[in-house]
């Protein structure tokens, strides 16, 4: 029976399988197909989550954590999961830093005192074939072209992000909107959309809409994102409080190396075993995989 372990990380929750042991029953590589990631990420059908994070061996890193969103697309990272992952393996290891491997790039992840994570989420790129955009764009005014939305800062955090800032965040209609900038030929890698609003000096109200997932309670990149847009467009300092719907963060862009550095709690929820159905159908999603038939 395949083990799994559920936790969050303010209300942004995850199924994480560790499976450093590098294989399935037979061996081979253990694999999620688009399918079985639906199914296991469902809040009806399966466990429900909003990602699936898997931790595997790194031949670069302490670990390799790889990245499934709710509608079983790849992401290149996830803050959330990345804290969630690293407190886990930290406490299983009795380490106070950790290196990890994703396709995003490498993150360090370190104890910060009580329940609080902070990860090196590694530096914002701000070009505009690096967010990517299907064209050259100010990334700093990216004009969406939507009622109720203006110009978007963009830029990439291992995944796009577009950050729009707005009087009132809770007054934008996200549901609506959030999938029509996510899906915009604009962004030929979709993108997460956040809509921010000042709450004062150094904290600010965001609402985020994920790519692959839909509205969450947290998103610890696109908290990250609104923290860089922040310094970019001049409307505060390098450090600030990010509030989500779920809780707050603190957000950290170095001048000088112009890493983001996050930092913020994780809750672990439950642990427990796939049932033999939910088993067998990552068995023929694995198989799947292998014969290139997703």
């Amino acid at each position: 029976m395949t083990e799994f372990l559920k936790m969050h990380g303010l209300g942004n929750d995850f199924i994480i399988f560790d499976w450093r042991d590098g294989g399935w029953r037979d061996g081979g590589p253990m694999l999620i197909g688009a399918t079985a990631a639906r199914v296991l990420a469902d809040r009806r059908l399966g466990i429900g989550c909003d990602q699936i994070l898997v931790i595997r061996e790194s031949g670069t890193a302490d670990i390799r954590m790889d990245i499934l969103n709710h509608d079983g697309s790849s992401s290149g990272a996830c803050g959330n999961g990345t804290r969630c992952v690293a407190d886990y393996v930290m406490r299983q290891t009795g380490r106070d830093e950790l290196s990890i491997e994703t396709d995003g790039g490498h993150l360090r992840a370190r104890f910060d005192g009580g329940d609080q994570i902070a990860v090196d989420m590694g530096p914002a790129a701000t070009g505009w074939r690096e967010v990517p955009l299907a064209r050259e764009v100010d990334t700093l005014q990216v004009p969406l072209g939507l009622d109720g939305l203006g110009d978007a800062v963009c830029h990439s955090l291992g995944n796009p992000h577009a950050v729009v800032f707005v009087d009132d965040a809770e007054a934008v209609d996200l549901r609506r909107l959030g999938p029509l900038v996510e899906h915009d030929a604009l962004f030929p890698d979709r993108v997460n959309l956040s809509v921010v609003s000042r709450i004062d000096k150094g904290a600010f109200r965001m609402r985020v809409w994920e790519r692959g997932v839909g509205i969450t309670m947290a998103c610890g990149s696109g908290a990250c994102a609104v923290g860089v847009a922040i310094v970019r467009r001049g409307l505060g300092p390098r450090r600030n409080r990010i509030v989500m719907d779920g809780g707050a963060v603190q957000i950290d862009w170095d001048e000088a190396s112009r890493h983001v550095t996050m930092t913020g709690p994780v809750t672990y929820v439950c642990q427990g075993t796939l049932s033999p159905e939910l088993d067998a159908l990552l068995e023929t999603s694995r198989l799947e995989r292998i014969d290139g038939a997703t």
